[in-house]
């Protein structure tokens, strides 16, 4: 049975709910990030984590998206198979893992990001990370103008969207309120029965 390595609130979130709605069984292990246990499957000590019956793991959540959308064609997450279709859900999957995840670094751990140990030095990193993160939205924002998903249909890639537009929904001041189309991609991901199974699942964070 193929098991999935998760941490509540981390952008492992996609991964479990793109479980779900492939509905093949699988396992869900909540994990500590760092800790000795995660280590012995991913010597990183990151989620998510993916591992299959033969004991193969693979890491780094856009390349377990990707994998999982081909490995089940008949749930219909990939986006597309044209060409074009390929490298556009790629595109998305690089934003996501590259620009707007790690615009949220210096949100979480701004004390990573300067050498001045004061609190308005980590504020004012923080902020930064806030601003970045606002640019990224923006870009999301516009993109889904008239659009009911980030490609042509429910992909993986709107799961992959998910945790991190709750981040923004929790982190940003003012929330997202500077972006409709992304509350209402949230809101339609919110209600989806499978989504809110996962939440359950993962204790509402």
């Amino acid at each position: 049975m193929t098991t999935v390595y998760y941490s509540p609130g981390a952008c492992s979130l996609a991964v479990h709910i793109v479980l779900e709605w492939i509905g093949a069984p699988y396992e869900a292990v909540k994990s500590k990030i760092g800790s000795e246990e995660l280590k012995a499957v991913n010597p990183n000590g990151s989620v998510p984590a993916l591992k299959e019956d033969d004991g193969w793991v693979l890491t780094q959540a856009g390349a377990i998206l990707d994998y999982l959308a081909h490995k089940h064609p008949e749930a219909g997450l990939t986006g597309g198979d044209s060409l074009r279709a390929k490298a556009e859900a790629h595109r998305w999957s690089s934003f996501f893992t590259s620009d707007m995840h790690a615009a949220f670094w210096p949100v979480f751990m701004p004390f990573r990001y300067t050498t001045d140990e004061s609190a308005e030095a980590r504020a004012k990193v923080k902020a930064a990370g806030q601003e970045i993160a606002r640019k990224q939205f923006a870009a999301l924002n516009a993109h889904l103008a008239g659009r009911e998903w980030i490609l042509d249909g429910r992909s993986v890639i709107d799961a992959y969207a998910f945790p991190m537009i709750r981040w923004g929904q929790a982190m940003l001041p003012g929330g997202l309120a500077d972006f409709p189309e992304v509350q209402r991609l949230h809101d339609k991901l919110a209600a989806d029965p499978a989504v809110q199974k996962v939440l359950a699942r993962e204790g509402g964070k």
